[in-house]
């Protein structure tokens, strides 16, 4: 579906004003997604500042990525009934204000607040902007979903990569002062994205047991939310788990950051070229490289990062290409089966798998302390290419 506007004084349509929508919502996904960033590096000088260990750190990073997470199904399912552009705004403001604060915590109890209260702003943010997205870019959704995705893990990785160098050079607490950016930008998007009101009729209003009814009994996006489970699995215990085993190590945060913006930067490049790999090679090649070639990588990241620091971080550039080179392919493979819940959908497969797995990462903190790191990553590797085997049953986007 293309989306137009009519211009008053030449009565043309014009596809003008919803190209500058999605580049500001993409430029809004960048900087939620930098903020978001900012946590996974400096938890562990954080941890050491507020005095508690790598287990209680990776529950508390658990409950920020539940609450960015988990709630997206929900969220997306009130965005879907409207089409003002509440969420959007306002999620880009939590996260902006609340989880630059959290360095400056006085205690645990302040940052869990200031975390949950940032991490909410991501769960607002996601599934209205991506079901905006999906609107606005009508039969080039498979292409701007691509440049839309990486934008966010762009943001994603210069996040830890500016967390690190403000850490290094200024101190913990400056990273305050970077809300400012974020806010702004959102004064700006209030301008730049129009109300779908404009160009839409009001939706029928859609029923919320039912809604997820329809979602969750359907196999399709049942293997689908699988796919994007298995990996996150390996995206978010790296990235919880590594500034851990780099800061045991003696390494400094900006090498700590580096290592994370490498990672996610090139899972931008995997999430860029995604669609242009789906056009080659087909989805279901697509999806079976991304949760295969982890595996491999990982054994060779195990036995090198020590020995061989310089080299270890390409293989670890090469297992965030791959991980990630899949995602976008599998947002829109799910919001082809199911249109009607474009934002729902995209709280799923974006949100509600982190936060799944987030649950998990809660207890592996402990597992990860007892039995080493380096040991519980290679094995989580293991279960993403063991699974899919599921892809098999997807149906081809085509005939969906």
């Amino acid at each position: 579906m293309d989306i137009m506007y009519v211009d008053k004084d030449s009565g043309r349509m014009e596809m003008k004003n919803t190209k500058t929508a999605i580049i500001w919502l993409s430029l809004a996904h960048l900087f939620a997604d930098v903020y978001s960033g900012f946590l996974n590096p400096i938890m562990p000088f954080i941890a050491a500042k507020l005095g508690f260990s790598m287990a209680i750190a990776t529950v508390v990073i658990s409950i920020s990525h539940i609450c960015s997470s988990m709630m997206q199904p929900i969220f997306g399912f009130f965005a879907d009934n409207i089409l003002k552009r509440f969420f959007i705004f306002w999620g880009l403001i939590l996260a902006s204000l609340f989880i630059p604060l959290t360095p400056a915590a006085p205690n645990i109890q302040t940052l869990l607040l200031f975390m949950i209260l940032g991490s909410l702003g991501g769960s607002f943010f996601h599934p209205q902007a991506m079901g905006f997205v999906n609107y606005f870019a009508g039969k080039e959704c498979p292409t701007t979903m691509g440049v839309f995705m990486s934008m966010g893990s762009l943001g994603f990785a210069f996040g830890p990569l500016l967390a690190a160098l403000i850490t290094q050079v200024l101190g913990l607490d400056m990273i305050s002062y970077t809300s400012i950016f974020g806010l702004l930008l959102a004064a700006m998007m209030f301008f730049f994205v129009p109300k779908l009101s404009k160009i839409e009729k009001k939706p029928c209003h859609k029923a919320f047991i039912k809604s997820f009814k329809d979602i969750l009994g359907n196999r399709q996006m049942n293997y689908l939310i699988l796919i994007a489970m298995m990996k996150s699995l390996v995206t978010n215990s790296s990235c919880i788990l590594l500034p851990f085993l780099w800061k045991s190590m003696n390494c400094s945060p900006f090498y700590i950051g580096f290592a994370l913006f490498l990672f996610v930067f090139a899972g931008a490049i995997g999430s860029f070229l995604s669609p242009h790999a789906e056009r080659i090679f087909g989805s279901k090649p697509v999806i079976y490289f991304s949760m295969w070639a982890t595996f491999p990588m990982m054994i060779l990241f195990g036995f090198i990062h020590k020995s061989h620091p310089s080299l270890a971080l390409c293989v670890f550039f090469i297992i965030g290409f791959t991980t990630m080179l899949a995602q976008p392919v599998t947002m829109v493979w799910a919001q082809r089966i199911l249109p009607e819940y474009k934002s729902i959908v995209a709280g799923f497969i974006n949100g509600f798998c982190v936060g799944v797995i987030a649950l998990c990462m809660s207890v592996l903190g402990s597992i990860a302390q007892k039995f080493g790191i380096m040991n519980v990553l290679i094995v989580l590797s293991i279960i993403p290419a063991v699974s899919s085997y599921f892809v098999r049953y997807l149906k081809d986007t085509e005939k969906v």
